[in-house]
């Protein structure tokens, strides 16, 4: 098994406005409303970088708990996700730190404009963990992505994804003291590979 830390650089993926529109809160799409989405894209997607960093882990189960080979955690909700799976694949991925200098600008400027910003890089985030699973799933046969907080799998399991990726070196990703990161616009999860 390959355990060596990986780090990728994406191209910008495919925009999904209908996301951006329901990350928005937004019900329905108007013209007003589709004028700001492109008006913010417009703005924001060339600040945008897309970048990834991975490891492979070992799965072992040891009584309640689940040694994934960087900790140990108990939850229910990730055994059954991690059923047939005798290896992961820890990932973190985000979309920069421009997106928050932007959203931050505009929360006392146009807090309309920072709210769409905010959904385009809740989109942004997503749209790259897709095309990320997505080449995995070309290699092997994956179960769907889980991450720390989701189900009873503990939020402050973040710790030991962010030092197990080394993410603050690799692509930027720091975590606080109340367990956020920031970039706000990053992801950590594990992707089950069946055997």
């Amino acid at each position: 098994m390959d355990n060596l830390l990986n780090v990728k650089f994406f191209n910008q993926p495919e925009i999904n406005k209908r996301e951006i529109l329901r990350y928005s809160g937004c019900e329905k799409d108007d013209e007003n409303i589709s004028k700001l989405i492109d008006e913010m894209l417009d703005e924001s997607l060339d600040k945008l970088t897309y970048s990834v960093c991975w490891r492979r882990f070992p799965v072992k189960r040891n009584g309640d708990y689940i040694d994934l080979g960087f900790t140990k955690v108990k939850s229910k909700s990730l055994e059954i996700n991690l059923r047939e799976c005798n290896e992961i694949i820890l990932f973190a991925a985000t979309v920069g730190f421009e997106i928050d200098r932007l959203i931050k600008r505009y929360s006392k400027l146009s807090p309309s404009k920072s709210l769409i910003l905010q959904a385009i890089g809740a989109e942004r985030v997503e749209s790259l963990c897709d095309v990320f699973c997505n080449e995995l799933s070309d290699k092997f046969d994956c179960r769907p992505r889980f991450s720390p907080g989701y189900g009873d799998l503990p939020l402050s399991m973040q710790k030991d994804v962010i030092s197990a990726l080394d993410c603050t070196r690799k692509i930027g990703i720091v975590l606080n003291e109340n367990l956020l990161m920031s970039p706000s616009k990053s992801v950590t999860a594990i992707v089950g590979i069946k055997s």
